[in-house]
């Protein structure tokens, strides 16, 4: 069995547990405008906030400006990653043309191109720590990190051996060249609110 037979394998497994979770999560009275994940088997419910919500636009208009309206791209759509019950909701996810729903109806992690993730001070650690790795586990290509607190972007290329390199750092304002990449745009980052 190969490396990643084994984390598909794993991720098939945890996936009827985090079924279980959604349905329970689905059924609690969930506050309006709050955000529900499970990171490495824990459930996080983080608020949305303005300026959290105004970079994930910016990251969703420069993708559908280069993939056209119909491009794969959404935010906050549960799609399971390799790793014990990671049950994510990127900021922003960006599929292949060709992806399409398991038969349970998820999106696979497999076909994940692109992830953007805008920091929340309560989960910052998870965006950084297992989700990253998680990401990099599953191959996603490029992995965006936007820290309206530190007014800085965090980019993760070329994942391997379950980790990203370090990060390119890019300080608001200044654009993120991510031409030699799948997503083959560079990202402006002038209007990026800060925290």
């Amino acid at each position: 069995m190969t490396v990643l037979e084994d984390r598909i394998e794993m991720a098939d497994a945890d996936s009827e547990s985090l079924d279980e979770w959604f349905e329970r999560l689905k059924r609690m009275p969930v506050p309006e405008g709050f955000r529900v994940e499970i990171v490495g088997g824990s459930v996080f419910m983080t608020p949305q906030r303005d300026t959290h919500w105004q970079i994930i636009r910016m990251f969703l208009w420069a993708i559908e400006d280069r993939f056209g309206r119909k491009a794969k791209v959404f935010s906050d759509v549960r799609i399971d990653f390799p790793g014990h019950q990671n049950g994510f909701c990127p900021d922003v996810a960006l599929l292949r043309d060709s992806a399409k729903k398991d038969d349970k109806g998820h999106w696979r992690f497999e076909d994940v191109q692109f992830v953007a993730e805008v920091i929340s001070e309560a989960t910052a650690a998870n965006d950084y720590g297992p989700k990253r790795i998680a990401y990099a586990e599953a191959g996603v290509p490029v992995y965006v990190i936007a820290d309206p607190y530190q007014g800085r972007c965090h980019i993760y290329t070329d994942p391997e051996d379950g980790d990203y390199a370090d990060p390119t750092k890019v300080d608001f304002g200044t654009d993120i060249d991510l031409t030699g990449t799948v997503v083959d745009l560079i990202l402006k980052t002038d209007k990026f609110p800060r925290d």
